[in-house]
């Protein structure tokens, strides 16, 4: 007799023998409690098995391989023969997916990538399926609960805090998930001692809050660990309030205690007190807060205080006494002043011993000039008529044009040597001739052509820094001095003139820029500039000639931003000419008889500025770090040739410039050394030197 094939393949496969008995033994009715024996079964025959028992669709990755063993003492039902299943999976590193009516099962570190049914505060299924939780906090901080919950998750499930609407999201197995969620339910409940105000009668609050800070949040001493921590303490200057903040209380209690036993009124030189200032100026101070201290007195007067200290800069105001003294070597007050007056005086002084801002401010002054001259003329001197008698009859043209500035001669100062002619062609003729028996040699005629061509293009950067409200200035030029009288006494028996002497004012020649900064809570800065540019041109007989050109103005600009304050384009056209009426005007003969100029002078100036507030020691130092890489780059990229009779030349190098840890947590690259530059002569390896910078004049 031959053997089912069916019966064979039953024989073989151990699990589908059992699922065949299974189905057997439940008849066609597929809803009600089954018997699972599944011995060393493959994983996706078991799966296959639990879809058919359950009505459920399974997807299985690839990855999923392995054998599970799963046995019932009694009959289960296919919904818990379905979670058998995955706890099974769960203990062969296997995560099942529910979602979309589909069951995936895949490697469980790839479970929270994948689509999964997600739950609110309340997690609607259980089992050892994985899906997510969105649990909006009410009173905790997601953000400290993810350090909290994190041990408790399952290594390749994942859990985040979303801080701006105080979200917990958690991907993890339902069944650890709805623990998870009593937990949370546990810890997200309102603190009574969370948030409390403790009124402050005598003491200032401002300094209250400083002692208690450090009292329960410092070190006491070398070796001793911080204070409790879960307190913060600050201080109401307008109600002269304690806000504290504490997560326990036993901590609210014992402060309310010491604030209780600390907070008593003054006695004697109690009400004395020094105030050591951080940033404001102790004198300037002092002066607002005298006045203010006045103010105080007449209008809640209170017991007069003990004698006033006595010295310069002390001042008492009021009837009650309230004594100012601003110590200017410490750059501290002292402040005798009733309990009342002096807190009003501490919520003053903290408010204006605050850090002020200061503002770089970089300019462009960008000047490019060119002139272009050309001059051609012709003049001629002679005898038209010569006799042997008295008189001879001489004429000719002579023109101012052609001769050095200033001189005011011409061709007849030329042929006599009292004038020099100017710059370019000059084509003379001498003759000879005879005058009352008399031989003369003279200059007859001068021809010259000249053709000037200059440009010009100046760039100056001149940057300034200096404090919100301060006015600074920066000169770069020549003090230059100027005659502004002279004196003599009369003259002796020798006729000369006995002890002359000058009087000179000396007066800055050059680049100025004066900026006085103000800086708004929005990033506006408001600056008030003056900027001018002076040169000298040339002396005369009355003095020195100089070339100015300045901006006074007013402006309103953002931080950082650049704008243009002003300048000038002018383009000056001129000519001359020098000619004899009539004759100058023939064709061709006729420049015989003139000389003609030209000239067009044609100037762009242009000033450009940008303000950079700085605002704390970490903006001052890239401030400064930015100008010193600059200037050390160029140092390193300096040329230094060499030379076979000189010998080498070795440039020092700047030294490295470390200005806060914030800078030397983020070291910038050193300059580097060309190759007309030695490596040792900039102190770094030989590489391709980066080209240097000047922020936004690039």
């Amino acid at each position: 007799m031959k053997p089912n094939p069916l019966l064979r393949k039953l024989t073989r496969r151990p699990a589908l023998l059992a699922f065949a008995l299974l189905l057997a033994w439940r008849g066609v009715d597929a809803s009600g409690p089954v018997m699972l024996n599944f011995a060393n079964a493959e994983i996706d025959t078991v799966v296959r098995a639990i879809g058919q028992i359950s009505g459920k669709n399974f997807l299985v990755d690839p990855r999923v391989k392995g054998t599970l063993n799963i046995a019932s003492v009694k009959p289960v039902s296919p919904e818990l023969a379905y979670q058998i299943l995955v706890s099974s999976l769960r203990m062969q590193g296997f995560a099942v997916v529910e979602g979309r009516g589909i069951v995936k099962v895949l490697p469980e570190a790839d479970a929270k990538q994948h689509y999964s049914r997600t739950f609110g505060r309340a997690v609607g299924v259980g089992g050892d399926q994985v899906i997510t939780q969105v649990y909006p906090l009410d009173h905790a901080s997601a953000t400290q609960l993810v350090a909290v919950l994190r041990p408790l998750i399952a290594p390749n499930n994942a859990i985040s805090a979303y801080p701006g609407a105080n979200i917990l999201v958690i991907t993890d197995y339902a069944d650890n998930l709805k623990r998870i969620s009593e937990i949370i339910a546990a810890i997200d409940k309102p603190n009574e001692a969370e948030f409390t105000v403790i009124r402050v009668q005598h003491l200032s609050a401002i300094e209250l809050a400083q002692q208690l800070t450090r009292l329960f949040t410092e070190p006491l001493a070398q070796g001793q660990h911080a204070g409790p921590p879960g307190l913060t303490i600050a201080a109401d200057v307008r109600g002269n309030n304690l806000l504290v903040r504490a997560d326990s209380a036993g901590k609210l209690a014992t402060l309310r205690e010491l604030v209780t036993r600390l907070d008593v009124p003054s006695t004697g030189t109690g009400n004395l007190q020094v105030v050591h200032l951080r940033n404001a100026d102790a004198s300037k101070l002092a002066e607002t807060l005298r006045a203010l201290a006045a103010a105080e007195t007449q209008a809640a007067p209170a017991p007069a205080a003990g004698p006033g200290a006595a010295g310069a800069g002390a001042a008492t105001t009021g009837a009650a006494g309230a004594t100012i003294l601003a110590d200017a070597p410490t750059n501290s007050l002292v402040i005798r002043a009733p309990d009342h007056v002096y807190n009003s005086l501490r919520a003053v002084i903290e408010r204006l011993d605050t850090r002020r801002a200061q503002v770089f401010v970089e300019a462009l002054i960008v000047e490019v000039t060119s002139d272009k001259a050309a001059e051609f003329g012709i003049q001629w001197q002679g005898p038209l008529v010569q006799r042997t008698g008295d008189f001879a009859l001489v004429g000719g043209t002579n023109f101012n044009t052609g001769l050095r500035p200033g001189t005011g001669n011409n061709i007849l100062s030329l042929a006599t040597a009292s004038a020099l002619p100017n710059t370019g062609l000059n084509l003379a003729l001498l003759q000879k001739f005879t005058l009352n028996g008399k031989t003369y040699e003279g200059l007859t005629a001068l021809a010259r052509a000249l053709e000037q061509d200059a440009d010009a293009n100046i760039l100056s950067t001149p940057n300034l820094l200096t404090l919100d409200n301060e006015e600074a200035k920066i000169v770069i030029g020549q003090n230059v001095p100027f005659i502004t009288g002279s004196y003599s006494q009369a003259a002796g028996t020798t006729g000369a003139a006995v002890n002359p002497f000058q009087t000179i004012e000396r007066k800055d020649v050059g680049l100025t820029l004066k900026v006085k900064p103000q800086v708004s809570e929005g990033g506006n800065v408001k600056l008030s500039i003056l900027q001018e540019v002076s040169s000298v041109n040339d002396a005369t007989q009355q003095g020195i000639i100089t070339n100015k050109r300045a901006i006074e103005t007013t402006v309103l600009v953002r931080d950082g931003e650049a704008i243009v304050l002003g300048g000038l384009i002018q383009d000056d056209t001129r000519q001359g000419m020098d000619k004899v009426p009539g004759l100058g005007n023939l064709p061709l003969l006729g420049g015989l008889f003139r000389a003609e100029t030209r000239k067009r002078t044609k100037t762009n100036l242009m000033v450009f500025l940008r303000p950079v507030v700085v605002r704390d020691s970490d903006g001052m130092a890239q401030v400064t770090q930015d100008r010193y890489d600059y200037i050390n780059q160029a140092h390193a990229t300096f040329p230094a040739r060499a030379h076979w009779l000189l010998g080498e030349q070795r440039w020092p190098a700047l030294p490295d410039l470390k200005l806060d840890r914030l800078l030397a947590a983020q070291p910038r690259p050193a300059p580097q050394p060309t190759a007309a530059t030695p490596a040792a002569a900039a102190g770094v390896a030989a590489s391709p030197a980066p080209a240097p910078t000047m922020g936004w004049f690039d």
